[in-house]
């Protein structure tokens, strides 16, 4: 793992994944990040890469680590996934909602209206986007941006960048 700046001067953290238990290690770091610090929980982070890069995975990791039990499915057909991450204490008690996205089929912005998506990112919660270039006109700005790429035969690496102030700060807690 090392700390860097991208080229648009966010702040960046790189991972090398050569197992999904490595992948699993991540997004646990980021859960107990959230955790931590409960405002960084309502956050949207987006998810980059090819088919196969490991986006899902890492979400299904993720969503486990932050307590959701149940079948974590890939909204690739239903387009949003909607979860419940369980009360903690550091959250006063409260669940929090948590939505999984992928817009890889999203082609026409009178999708996202018809979708509720506009409705989705003005809710407190977490968001999860994967494919977000698909509507990168329509979303807000990710507090987290993960890019996966693949690294050799099974290896991924995977770039994170904080362009918000909410995502630099999980981004130092992950460092």
């Amino acid at each position: 793992m090392s700390v860097s700046a991208s080229a648009a001067n966010a702040p960046a953290l790189t991972w090398t994944a050569v197992t999904e238990d490595d992948t699993a290690r991540l997004a646990q770091q980021l859960a107990q990040a959230m955790g931590a610090q409960p405002a960084l929980a309502d956050a949207l982070l987006t998810l980059r890469g090819n088919l196969g890069a490991g986006k899902t995975t890492f979400v299904r990791h993720l969503l486990r680590a932050l307590g959701v039990t149940g079948r974590i499915k890939s909204p690739t057909y239903a387009l949003v996934e909607p979860y419940e991450l369980p009360a903690t204490a550091a959250r006063a008690g409260a669940p929090l909602p948590a939505w999984h996205a992928d817009l890889y089929r999203f082609d026409d912005p009178r999708e996202w209206e018809d979708a509720g998506l506009r409705e989705l990112f003005a809710t407190p919660g977490l968001k999860l986007v994967e494919w977000p270039e698909k509507a990168a006109t329509l979303l807000p700005m990710a507090d987290l941006d993960l890019h996966f790429l693949h690294d050799g035969d099974d290896a991924r690496r995977i770039v994170v960048a904080a362009p918000t102030a909410r995502g630099a700060q999980l981004l130092a807690a992950l460092a």
